[in-house]
């Protein structure tokens, strides 16, 4: 059942990619940027990454943490941050339970159990403000920023 604005954002506890929990209920009095890629190294995946990562401080300075999730394994996911110098959080998502919760489960040419590249911006009340269900890699970041800082 997809989700919509106004929805409460899907729960979640879960492990990043170098062992910190994360916890949607710990963030809560801060917007999350809760974004989907299909998988980690691969070209547009990296692209989007580095974008999220040039405007972190952006981001952090709106009171906003960026999340990326992928079905990656934890350790191609620590790759990731390495091979593209990330510094926030990367869930590696093998079991599709975040991924099946927030509905992106099906994308990348219609390949059942890959992660779809969508991003899901939840206000400090747990709630999800926007879903983007289409994403150009190149231009994500800022797009979320945009609609952040129109928030804001």
């Amino acid at each position: 059942m997809p989700l919509h604005p106004g929805q409460p954002a899907p729960e979640f506890d879960i492990r990043s990619d170098d062992g910190r929990r994360v916890r949607l209920a710990d963030l809560r009095g801060r917007w999350v940027v809760l974004y989907f890629y299909p998988r980690a190294n691969t070209p547009g995946c990296s692209v989007e990454a580095r974008r999220f990562e040039a405007a972190l401080p952006e981001f952090e300075r709106l009171n906003a943490v960026v999340i990326g999730v992928s079905t990656d394994t934890e350790a191609r996911q620590a790759n990731f941050r390495d091979t593209c110098g990330l510094s926030f959080p990367l869930i590696p998502d093998g079991d599709r339970t975040l991924s099946r919760a927030y509905g992106v489960i099906g994308g990348l040419g219609g390949l059942l159990g890959v992660a779809a590249r969508q991003t899901f911006l939840i206000d400090p009340e747990g709630r999800i403000a926007q879903h983007w269900r289409t994403v150009n890699p190149a231009t994500h970041a800022a797009d979320v920023l945009q609609a952040l800082q129109e928030r804001v």
